[in-house]
């Protein structure tokens, strides 16, 4: 199943704050990402429907198996390519909005080639 860039978009910050902060609500998605309640709400019924997220009664978020396996696959290129861009002398923040441009539309394997150049310099 193909899924969008939105729906990489709002797993990853899932990962992201489960990791920082341990657990992950509606709100928390809306203000980390900047999107207003009713929309991640809507995103967040979309991704439960599709299996990639799981919600208990109390509204606590969760990444199923190929939700994290989504998540965990954009992150990875999202720190590996902003490391590379920072290295090559962009400022982090930019690095950081360029990585996340370009994370979801790189071949698997250019990323692969990148992340081979990136672990030799290592």
């Amino acid at each position: 199943m193909e899924i969008h860039e939105s729906a990489e978009d709002y797993l990853e910050t899932i990962l992201i704050l489960k990791e920082c902060t341990g657990q992950v609500r509606s709100i928390d998605i809306a203000t980390k990402m900047n999107y207003t309640k009713p929309s991640i709400s809507v995103a967040m019924k979309k991704l439960r429907e599709n299996g990639y997220i799981e919600m208990d009664k109390d509204g606590f978020i969760t990444l199923t198996p190929s939700g994290l396996a989504i998540a965990s696959n954009i992150y990875e290129r999202h720190k590996l390519l902003t490391g590379f861009f920072v290295a090559l002398g962009v400022n982090e923040k930019t690095a950081a909005e360029d990585a996340c441009k370009i994370e979801h539309d790189l071949s698997e394997e250019t990323f692969e080639k990148i992340k081979a150049h990136v672990m030799r310099l290592l």
